[in-house]
């Protein structure tokens, strides 16, 4: 555990200091989430495992902060700095699985992705024959923020599947539906067409429980045969490939960052062709380049200011090869955290 200074200013109003330590920092789960390590629970688990080490201390507990001038290690390995958060879209053909490490040994995702992406993550899951828009995202706050139900971002999809319905019995699908004792929230079902014995039905819900389009269908004796997700939010799959990665623009990122996501139209990113552009921080922390603080250019002929120093760097500790390895092997390898939860459509 790390030790925090107490502020000599906090006094109660008996003129006492407050024995509470004053925050600093973050806490260590939301830091490694928003490195891209894992997603803020992951994270919980790693620290739980003895995986995480502060300043060459292992962690017990996720109650700790952390700062700019510690060094947090995973199995041993320094975890680089969160880098500014990043997108892509991501055509997920039918047979792969939507985890970093399968224990049954089936292709996954993240083995097809180009060796070029840095460590990304999903924002929540298509399961093994399901296919379509999939996010990816170097950001792990990013990704609990759209996966949440609470955050009201609909997702879209086409079913074809096998049996007869009419658009009068996918209209009640509306209201929501009780499924196995499992209440679904409402869902706007469209009939699309019909193809021989199958039809095609467009869906659009905000919740994404798991295996929720076929659970639902199955209660109006439909048999889904396919499934293919076309938007997530104001993302849509477009003309993207199967297989095919396009990272969205950094300025429709931010952009999209700075309203509400949940209520965006759905349009298709442009690929990412902003020459000189780099991805820039979420606005909630906006860097020097970001619109809603404009650069201010020196004079001709001022002289240079010195750079300033990191907040705390200071007295940043020396890594050191190997700091806090665990000494038994991990599970699941080392550097891996656990595959990303969530329910798989």
């Amino acid at each position: 555990m790390v030790s925090h200074p107490r502020d000599p200013s906090r006094k109660t109003a008996s003129g006492q200091v407050d024995a509470k330590p004053a925050a600093r920092g973050e806490r260590v789960a939301r830091t490694l989430a928003r490195a891209g390590v894992a997603s803020r629970r992951e994270a919980e688990r790693l620290i739980e495992a003895g995986r995480i080490a502060l300043n060459g201390t292992v962690l017990t507990s996720p109650a700790v902060n952390v700062t700019r001038g510690d060094i947090l290690t995973l199995d041993g390995r320094p975890i680089a700095d969160r880098e500014p958060s990043r997108l892509w879209r991501y055509h997920k053909p039918a047979g792969l699985i939507t985890t970093h490490n399968d224990p049954k040994g089936r292709p996954t995702v993240f083995d097809r992705l180009p060796k070029s992406l840095p460590r990304v993550i999903s924002i929540g899951r298509l399961d093994l024959t399901s296919e379509g828009l999939l996010l990816l995202t170097n950001d792990g706050d990013l990704a609990r923020s759209l996966e949440l139900p609470s955050s009201g971002v609909v997702r879209r999809y086409r079913a074809r599947a096998f049996g007869r319905v009419t658009q009068e019995q996918l209209d009640r699908l509306k209201a929501g539906i009780v499924v196995d004792g499992v209440a679904y929230g409402s869902i706007d079902a469209r009939l699309e067409r019909g193809s021989g014995s199958n039809v095609w039905i467009g869906l659009a819900l905000s919740e994404g429980k798991n295996r929720e389009i076929r659970k639902v269908l199955e209660a109006l004796s439909l048999k889904v045969n396919r499934l293919i997700r076309t938007g997530y939010g104001p993302f849509e799959l477009g003309e993207l490939a199967a297989g095919d990665v396009d990272e969205v623009s950094p300025r429709q990122l931010q952009k999209l960052l700075q309203g509400d996501l949940a209520a965006q139209p759905s349009t298709t990113p442009r690929p990412t062709g902003d020459k000189g552009a780099r991805p820039l921080h979420r606005p909630s922390h906006p860097g020097p380049n970001s619109p809603t603080k404009p650069r201010v250019r020196p004079a001709a002929g001022a002289p240079k200011r010195p750079r300033a120093a990191p907040a705390e760097a200071a007295d940043k500790p020396a890594y050191k090869p190997g700091w806090a390895r665990p000494k038994a092997k991990a599970k699941r390898g080392p550097g891996k955290p656990p595959g990303r939860r969530g329910p798989a459509k």
